[in-house]
């Protein structure tokens, strides 16, 4: 797998379907066969970039 955004393969595994990107430093994770991608905050907290990645509807 490569990252959606920055297209690295250095992902490391963070979790069951979690995978973080060591190049960009986001956070993806794996549901349903779609990729979620989220920025880590200053406080821990994930938001989400699906609408950045994804068209609304596809």
């Amino acid at each position: 797998m490569r990252c959606p955004n920055c297209n690295n393969k250095n992902l490391g595994k963070i979790g069951s379907e979690q995978y973080y990107c060591w190049n960009c430093c986001l956070e993806l994770s794996v549901e349903e066969g779609r990729i979620n991608i989220n920025q880590i905050e200053e406080d821990g907290s994930l938001s989400s970039l699906n609408d950045i990645f994804y068209q609304q509807g596809s």
